[in-house]
């Protein structure tokens, strides 16, 4: 008799829930099992016929071992592993099928399966070739990433399979298309044929054309390392085409990815017309580099190079530019700039690791400042060290090794005086924190220091031989503290002995020094409850006396290698020495009064208001003084008073005055005010004087355009703009009052189109006495495509206060954003 082959089976709308409600607690059952298994968790084996049944105890050992650990997070990562996928849920308005041979849904039709759910008018399914076909608005929904087309055919467990029509869009950076085919090579990597690829989000009318968008032959999309390849790609903007490439890579997220970077234009004064086109390599995770080929009309070919690395001890980042055949100065130029910071490892236990920091920075000859301004970073750094330093510490014992040479790029109209080269400079200190003191207790704090250095620089420029200088600080203080203030007393020796390499004014070649001081600083601390205009806080109240005592030794006929004056402010006034460095020891009977007073939050501790005063009485004559300059006779100093106000974030402001008592009037003042409510949004003003020596006034600002018209945009969050189609002005303008011009400016505008930002910058700085350099920047970044860099970004960022990017690095998107 001939065998009846199996009939299909139709489940009618209640067994079709019935099934599902089966389906959901087998899935229960097996997830208890899993866990189980994960958990190396043995089996208990049946009980024997007759054996008793299980004690309580022994119910409540078993129950500890196997019980459940619940979780409120979904697993982000999907496993590629075939054991972990789960089981395959179906829903449908009809299924039919045949057991272990092929389903059929009809309407409606959804088939999940881990982190994969695939929808269509009718899904059908063969079991024994795993090949599945959907016909009729199939969408496939994969880990976040989506396809939406007519038709599609795919091996089930390998995700291998095609595609017809579809559109698709990527979640880690929304990067969307359409192409004629779609290839799935497996569950990370797939090709598409004639498609088309934008980060622009679609809008609801039927004629809606991105704004951006790379057409290409041929597309090669790899998930798992999220790198996009287009093969004869054209890339056209606003419908007009812009750049076109035989092959291309470009990334598929955030993540750093080897490829163009947005090319940069400018126009300026000094080298015309400029066009940039950098390269970034991305050569490992904790290594990368750049390469920035120019064209500048007025010079030539510029090559530009970056390369930085970093390692758990040790990190550095080198830049060097090189131009050839500059055609205004007829010569090759060039510049270099390598810093380095790091932990040598000697490997040898009682030696331990040495530190090892390098700044090294050169140029070809002394108009490269001037030619190249925005390379500097500041258009006024002359001055360009090459710094090695070595250092060494164990225990209370630590020295360094340093050799400082100055490359000094001089000027006809405004030479200057370069400073001394420190080849070499060794130093070493022991130093002890609360600690005894040759039988007199506990608590003192003490330290010896040595630096030996040979001083070398042009004698010509400097009119003063150069020298081989040993200088020992010994110092003792013993600190009494408390709640309620502090008393200090200390005393330290300062010796100093010369070797020069030609005469002094009397002929001798060797001179010495040793000066000690005395200084007693003491402080109260009082506090108390207040409230000021509705709200809480702690007021302290903060007196502080500082007194100092160095006799005088006359150090006129002294070099001065290394020591400047000290500037007044808040930070100096309560210190020994009125000068910086070790060349000049002031001679002091000084008295300093001071005063301060603070409101905090009582609840954080933040700081809403500070205010200060202080001055200096003098009851001797300063008789040591640098080169050139005159005692300092005054009795009363100028005074000082700062203040600072935060009291709601939104609002900062702060400033410093020093008055002179004698003529009634300032003789520094510095204001500075800051509004910044938001993201995107921020003005800082600040105005600096100093009588009869300049005035200057910055501002600058980041400020959304459309909220001119009421259009505040909505706040996405920092790197992420306030929506699309808005403008933001930029800049900062220096003033300087007295010679009435700007110094510096910078003034530019952003516009964030949502998937493409625009940016026009013009920055004017000074490079001499009489001369500047303008230059105007134009940059056009298509977000997703090619990462953020360029000029105009980096200009903007050290130049504007609290300037922010448009987009910015994010956390990748959760894979349950785009969950069906």
């Amino acid at each position: 008799m001939r065998r009846a082959s199996p009939s299909p089976f139709i489940l009618s709308p209640v067994a079709l829930a019935v099934s599902r409600l089966v389906v959901f607690c087998a899935t229960l059952g097996m997830t208890v099992a899993g866990t189980a298994h994960a958990q190396s968790v043995p089996e208990a084996p049946a009980p024997a016929r007759g054996a008793s049944a299980p004690t309580p105890a022994e119910m409540a050992e078993t129950e500890s071992v196997l019980k459940l650990r619940p979780t409120p997070m979904l697993a982000e990562e999907v496993s590629s592993d075939p054991q972990d996928r789960g089981p395959t849920f179906i829903f449908g308005d009809r299924v039919s099928g045949r057991p272990d041979l092929e389903t059929v849904i009809d309407g409606n039709a959804e088939l999940r399966r881990g982190a994969t759910s695939i929808r269509a008018d009718r899904i059908e399914y063969y079991q024994p070739d795993d090949q599945l076909k959907s016909r009729g608005n199939v969408r496939i929904n994969r880990a976040g990433n989506r396809f939406e087309g007519p038709e599609l055919e795919l091996k089930l467990d390998r995700f291998e399979g095609f595609f017809t029509t579809p559109d698709y869009r990527f979640l880690s950076n929304g990067g969307n298309g359409r192409a004629q085919r779609v290839d799935f090579l497996d569950e990370n990597h797939l090709t598409a044929q004639r498609a088309t690829y934008t980060t622009c989000e679609r809008e609801d009318e039927a004629s809606w054309e991105p704004s951006w968008v790379l057409r290409a032959s041929s597309f090669e999309f790899d998930l798992e390392t999220e790198v996009g390849v287009a093969r004869n790609a054209v890339v056209r903007f606003k419908s007009v085409p812009i750049l076109a490439f035989p092959k291309v890579s470009f990334p598929l997220s955030d993540k750093r990815k080897s490829g163009l970077l947005p090319p940069t234009i400018s126009m300026g004064s000094t080298n015309g017309f400029e066009f940039r086109q950098p390269y970034y390599f991305d050569i490992a995770p904790n290594r990368d580099a750049t390469f920035s080929p120019a064209i500048l009309s007025k010079r030539g070919i510029d090559l530009a190079g970056e390369f930085r690395y970093l390692e758990p001890s040790y990190r550095g980042e080198l830049r060097a530019n090189y131009l050839p055949s500059d055609k205004l100065r007829n010569r090759d130029r060039w510049s270099y700039g390598y810093q380095h910071t790091g932990i040598i490892d000697t490997g040898l236990a009682s030696v331990g690791n040495l530190g090892l920091n390098l700044n090294m920075n050169r140029v070809s000859d002394n108009d490269y400042w001037k030619d190249f301004p925005a390379r500097f970073g500041s258009t006024t750094q002359r001055l360009l060290s090459q710094d090695a330093t070595l250092s060494w510490s164990r225990g209370f014992f630590s020295s360094t090794l340093r050799t400082l040479k100055w490359q000094t790029l001089q000027d006809v109209t405004s030479p200057i005086v370069p400073p001394y080269d420190r080849l070499p400079q060794l130093t070493a200190a022991y130093t002890r924190v609360d600690a005894p003191l040759w039988g007199l207790g506990n608590g003192f704090d003490w330290s010896i220091e040595g630096d030996y250095t040979r001083f070398s620089a042009d004698r010509v420029l400097t009119n003063q031989p150069n020298s081989n200088r040993a200088y020992t600080k010994l110092q003792i203080s013993r600190p009494w503290l408390s709640s309620a203030g502090f008393i200090t007393p200390k005393v330290q020796l300062h010796a100093t002995s010369y070797q020069f390499d030609a005469p002094l004014v009397g002929g001798a070649r060797t001179a010495s020094r040793v000066v000690p001081t005395f200084s007693l600083d003491s402080g109260l601390q009082f506090e108390r409850e207040a409230s000021f205009l509705g709200r809480s806080f702690t007021q302290t109240l903060e007196p502080r006396a500082f007194y100092v005592r160095t006799p005088y030794r006359d150090q006129s006929l002294l070099p001065n290698y290394d020591s400047g004056l000290n500037d007044f402010n808040f930070a100096t006034v309560f210190t020994e020495n009125a000068f910086v460095g070790n060349d000049r020891i002031s001679d002091a009977n000084l008295l300093t009064l001071g005063v301060t007073s603070r409101l905090l939050d009582p609840a954080t501790g933040a700081e809403a208001v500070r205010v200060g005063i202080a001055q200096r009485l003098r009851f001797e004559d300063q008789r040591v003084t640098l080169p050139g300059a005159l005692p300092v006779t005054d009795r009363i100093s100028d005074i000082l008073v700062g203040a600072s106000v935060n009291w709601v974030p939104q609002w900062s402001f702060d400033s410093t005055v020093q008055y002179n008592p004698k003529t009634k009037q300032s003789e520094r003042a510095s204001f500075g005010v800051r509004y910044n409510p938001g993201n995107y949004r921020v003005i800082s003003a600040a105005f600096r004087r100093q009588r009869n020596v300049s005035e200057q006034i910055d501002v600058g600002w980041q400020w959304p355009i459309n909220d001119l018209w009421g259009d505040k945009g909505k706040d996405l969050g920092a790197g992420q703009g306030l929506g699309p189609g808005r403008y933001y002005a930029v800049g900062r303008l220096n003033y300087s009052v007295l010679d009435k011009r700007l110094v510096d400016s910078i003034i530019g505008v952003e516009y964030d189109g949502c998937c493409w930002i625009g940016r026009v910058v013009l920055q004017r700085s000074q490079t001499g006495t009489g001369t500047t350099d303008t230059r105007i920047m134009f940059q056009l970044e298509l977000v997703g495509f090619s990462r953020i860099g360029g000029n105009p970004l980096e200009t903007l960022k050290s130049n504007v206060p609290r300037y922010q990017y448009l987009r910015e690095k994010i956390d990748s998107p959760s894979r349950f954003t785009t969950y069906d």
